[in-house]
């Protein structure tokens, strides 16, 4: 098969962890030159340690995707190290799901989440724009949500981000097309990357459930239990009950990995069994 990713120089923000530090990975073990973001130095360079440990080519840059001038400095160290900038891929988000109600609680919460997940993803695309642009081709990929398809309750702010980047995408990919291929990816519950960490009122994972919310916790406990049924946890099977990260990062790895003149343009990842009804 044809590798589309070998030599190309790949951007990923939040690459301490995550879906970010397994596309790292799988990318640098393809033969791309990964830029790793984060503001996490320690398990930064855990990283690009690893990578070059295994052969391959890593810059870290510790930065704050909130930071405009610290991204744009981010761009300016890719191109000094890899002289260009092919990929730029903005995974780096929170989500801290809240009613209305618990507003007292979930103001900065929310606050952090705007920042980082539409201002976050405008700088990562500023920061590599005019780059892409004058190489006359590059690659922009927006970790979006099903969150953002439609208004969910308990999932307002949430939601209303990861709906910002769909219509961030979708604009840049009207202005840049024929320069600038732009994925959006959206995936469903991926419950063992730890996003769910920032949930601040466990009951606001309840609606995306509906009706299924009883089943679901149930099968959870199951699917992380002791000994869980093969036909709940293998992607070989219908029944496969919850993306683990790194088939994520797969599909991630998968729309980089595609000739210039083919874009994956949306992508909604999901495993064949959940239970998320949108």
């Amino acid at each position: 098969m044809t590798n589309h990713v070998e030599g190309k120089v790949i951007v990923i923000t939040g690459a301490a962890s995550g879906f970010g530090r397994l596309v790292a990975q799988k990318t640098a073990a393809l033969g791309a030159r990964v830029v790793a973001v984060d503001r996490n130095a320690t398990e930064l360079a855990i990283v690009t340690d690893e990578i070059g440990a295994t052969g391959g080519e890593a810059e870290k840059v510790v930065a704050d995707v909130t930071d405009r001038e610290a991204m744009k400095l981010m761009a300016l160290r890719a191109l000094e190290r890899f002289d260009g900038i092919d990929v730029m891929v903005n995974n780096a988000g929170v989500m801290p799901l809240a009613f209305y109600a618990d507003h007292a609680v979930a103001a900065d919460a929310w606050d952090r989440c705007i920042d980082i997940n539409i201002k976050g993803v405008v700088n990562g695309i500023v920061a590599v724009y005019d780059t892409m642009i004058a190489q006359g081709r590059g690659h922009i990929v927006n970790v979006s949500s099903i969150y953002g398809n439609y208004p969910v309750a308990g999932a307002a702010v949430y939601g209303a981000t990861k709906a910002a980047v769909n219509v961030l995408s979708e604009a840049l990919r009207q202005e840049s097309q024929g320069k600038i291929k732009v994925t959006t990816i959206k995936p469903t519950g991926v419950p063992a990357t730890g996003l769910g960490s920032g949930i601040i009122n466990a009951a606001a994972v309840e609606p995306i459930l509906g009706a299924k919310h009883e089943t679901f916790m149930e099968t959870m406990g199951v699917v992380y239990g002791d000994d869980p049924p093969q036909a709940l946890v293998s992607e070989d099977s219908i029944e496969y009950f919850a993306l683990a990260p790194s088939i994520l990062a797969d599909q991630i790895v998968f729309a980089i990995d595609q000739p210039w003149g083919v874009s994956i343009s949306d992508l909604t990842v999901r495993a064949s069994g959940d239970s998320y009804i949108m």
